[in-house]
């Protein structure tokens, strides 16, 4: 992982997400933390790159990441983030996100979930309430169909080396018995070769309410971060497409990475 952006509009959300970004590259002295803001005048371009400059310095004092700042004047914000993206070659975007919770939001309006779903490179969505904490456990989710063929390795696995965290592979089905069916198994084995070097655990979990079942996994394993796979029709879609009303007591307040098939 060389570069990741950061989309700042200086509200409170977003300068959460560059704290937490900030935070989580700490150390990491190959990678370059790039704070980006598109601006929709021209006379805004110098003070907008001053507050740039600044908040690049006080995050700088805080964590020892390397740094730099990139204003453009955009008629439209994720466009221009998503060219940004693709000319520096990112490799991740950090972005807050406001409203009840970042997974119950995936598919509705803001310019983050747009920026989800452009494909250019994989979206961390920080929610207000995410306080950074160190990557000891991320979650996986799998519908564990088609999974070599659906599951983008390469990034969650540039994504693991960097951070090291015990993996964990989750498939939540309300038909799961007491053992597997061939067809899982067979799922199970070849993403356990996929990331054989990452020691996963697996976790099969017969539950009719994904939504609790993603949050008991979640509190009981303390788990730092959620790597969500974007694809019609599966287990994730059901969960980030969720209609339901609950709040999302715990992963509120958790970071999910969401990628492409």
């Amino acid at each position: 992982m060389n570069t990741v952006i950061v989309p700042v509009d200086f509200s409170e959300t977003s300068l959460n997400a560059a704290r937490y970004a900030s935070r989580l590259l700490a150390g990491h002295y190959g990678v370059t933390m790039v704070l980006y803001h598109s601006y929709s005048k021209s006379s805004e371009a110098e003070k907008i790159t001053a507050e740039l400059e600044a908040l690049k310095e006080t995050l700088m004092k805080e964590n020892i990441v390397k740094m730099e700042v990139l204003a453009h004047e955009e008629s439209d914000f994720v466009d221009g983030l998503e060219k940004a993206a693709r000319h520096r070659r990112a490799d991740l975007v950090i972005m807050g996100i406001t409203g009840k919770s970042a997974l119950a939001q995936v598919f509705f309006g803001s310019n983050t979930l747009k920026m989800a779903e452009r494909k250019v490179c994989p979206v961390l969505i920080v929610p207000p309430a995410a306080e950074f904490k160190p990557l000891k456990n991320v979650m996986l989710t799998s519908d564990f169909k088609n999974t070599l063929n659906t599951t983008p390795s390469a990034p969650i696995k540039d994504f693991l080396d960097v951070f090291n965290p015990q993996l964990h592979v989750v498939n939540v089905d309300k038909d799961h018995y007491i053992s597997l069916t061939e067809d899982y198994e067979k799922e199970k084995q070849e993403l356990k070769q996929l990331f054989a070097s990452y020691n996963p655990e697996f976790y099969f979990m017969r539950l009719y309410d994904v939504d609790e079942a993603i949050n008991l996994f979640a509190e009981s394993r303390n788990i730092d971060l959620i790597i969500a796979i974007q694809k019609n029709h599966s287990f994730i879609g059901k969960l980030l497409s969720s209609s339901r009303t609950k709040t999302w007591s715990y992963h509120s307040k958790l970071p999910i990475m969401v990628m492409h098939e």
